[in-house]
């Protein structure tokens, strides 16, 4: 690898680079990128021993032992990252000077919205659609500590996530709420118990939960029933795998224990007590503020939920 960089100045071939390394890294590898880059993988090394010329640092190590980054190649994706997130800045204010919206609005979602019958997403899409049909629209799913991070570092516009921890860093705009309780699963220990039981007769403590990895008001609620997470999940999906296994206590949202409990495979557990409600928020950063595009989709969700709830009540 050449000790001094190629690069004096960035290219639109530099930053088609730059973008072929960050999906790349996000992929895992060269073969399980080429779907997603819709290249060969001979044509993806040649891009990647392009851009270590040009940067003059050996980015990743591949081979038969798999792929992997440097050390430079770490530090070279946090800077990567950084000059995406600069270029999406300079395009949203380029759009928001043209009278049309245009660009790309990028969401983030964090649990099973389409099934929460308090969530009107789906009808704040409808409306911006109409406003703004130019506008792309990119969205994905996270945690919510991730979502927060990408928000913040301008990496995302915008994302709903449950409050839990406040960022002196984001705007929080209230839209809905979901209803949790502990549930377990047909086979369970508790299964066939009396739903007159309380948590303290149950003595929860002495079973295994399952409960996100991540910090939320579902870590607080186990918490605070004296209970300690003996599996950890990302994802609600997972989650409810764990607790249909009969192996497993912990908490789902209702609107999606609901069909579940139709089937008679999974039932509450001492709702009374273990039952507690979380508000959804849409997150902006508070500086740079939100662009048109981004400040039109808030108004679009505010359109269709009305929660009655001080923005910057704790």
């Amino acid at each position: 690898m050449a000790k001094h960089a190629l690069l004096r100045s960035l290219s639109d071939v530099d930053i088609r680079l730059v973008r072929i390394f960050i999906t790349i890294t996000e992929c895992g590898g060269f073969a399980a990128s080429e779907l997603e880059l819709n290249i060969g993988r001979s044509t993806i090394s040649k891009h990647i021993s392009d851009l270590e010329l040009r940067v003059g640092l050996k980015l990743c190590n591949r081979g038969p032992s798999g792929f992997s980054l440097t050390p430079e190649g770490e530090k070279f994706l946090a800077a990567a990252h950084k000059l995406l997130s600069s270029i999406n800045i300079f395009q949203s204010d380029i759009d928001s000077i043209h009278s049309k919206l245009t660009g790309t609005l990028r969401i983030g979602l964090f649990d099973q919205s389409t099934t929460n019958p308090n969530a009107h997403i789906h009808k704040a899409i409808r409306k911006f659609d109409e406003i703004a049909p130019d506008v792309a629209l990119e969205i994905a799913l996270d945690p919510p500590s991730a979502l927060e991070a990408c928000v913040t570092s301008g990496g995302m516009d915008l994302a709903i996530v449950p409050i839990h921890r406040r960022s002196t860093s984001l705007v929080y705009t209230p839209l809905y709420t979901e209803h949790m309780t502990l549930y377990c699963g047909e086979g369970h220990a508790l299964f066939d118990t009396s739903s007159d039981l309380t948590a303290a007769d149950l003595k929860l403590e002495d079973y295994k939960y399952a409960g996100y990895a991540f910090n939320s008001p579902n870590l607080k609620a186990g918490a605070n029933l004296g209970i300690t997470r003996a599996a950890k999940v990302q994802e609600e999906e997972a989650l409810s795998l764990l607790i249909q296994s009969g192996c497993y206590l912990g908490f789902l949202a209702d609107h999606v224990a609901e069909a579940f409990v139709r089937e008679g495979v999974v039932r509450s557990i001492a709702p009374a007590d273990t039952s507690y409600s979380t508000i959804f928020a849409a997150i902006t950063r508070k500086k740079p503020e939100p662009d048109r595009k981004t400040s039109e989709f808030i108004s679009c969700l505010r359109a269709f939920h009305n929660i009655d709830i001080d923005e910057e009540s704790p």
